[in-house]
């Protein structure tokens, strides 16, 4: 029988690159773009993140596509429009959770979990009344940029390696 290390420690889904999005400003609208440069320590170019000028944990934002339709469902809305959740990038395929304190590439990027992304007051005025709610345990993951590169919609998203020893992805970790 596996035991946990075991479990934690193996992820042999492949991910895939669904949807990027930028934003020039705290509170500017998302610009779309099908492809992007990933630059180590600060994140993607033209987002605000990226030209704060600050060290943070939260260089790029990530939300898993499968959690789309539960947020919309939570919010009484048939869909959910990525950019209304102010993420950077959308993946499908992988459980975000899983690369909580581990390094995983991106076309020729490599990033790094640093913690769930939890939703602000924004998700509100954007989704509606319950909107934060609704984001809570679906807002994602935040990361560290370890490689700078390209990536691209359509990249796969894989595992290579751990930053960590402890790679617990439990709900009461962060």
């Amino acid at each position: 029988m596996t035991d946990s290390n075991d479990l934690h420690s193996s992820v042999p889904q492949v991910g895939r690159v669904e949807w990027i999005g930028l934003a020039a400003g705290r509170r500017a609208p998302i610009e779309v773009v099908e492809s992007v440069a990933v630059e180590v320590g600060r994140g993607l170019a033209g987002d605000h993140h990226a030209t704060s000028g600050q060290a943070s944990m939260r260089q790029v934002t990530f939300i898993q596509a499968e959690h789309l339709p539960a947020i919309a469902g939570l919010c009484g809305h048939e869909t959910v429009d990525p950019m209304l959740l102010r993420r950077n990038i959308v993946v499908s395929g992988i459980n975000l959770l899983s690369l909580k304190k581990r390094r995983f590439a991106i076309g020729d990027a490599v990033f790094e979990g640093t913690g769930p992304c939890a939703p602000c007051s924004l998700m509100e005025r954007n989704l509606g009344p319950g909107g934060y709610q609704a984001m809570r345990g679906h807002g994602g993951i935040t990361t560290t940029v370890r490689q700078g590169g390209t990536i691209n919609l359509g990249d796969d998203v894989q595992v290579i390696g751990s930053s960590d020893a402890d790679n617990d992805d439990s709900p009461d970790a962060t």
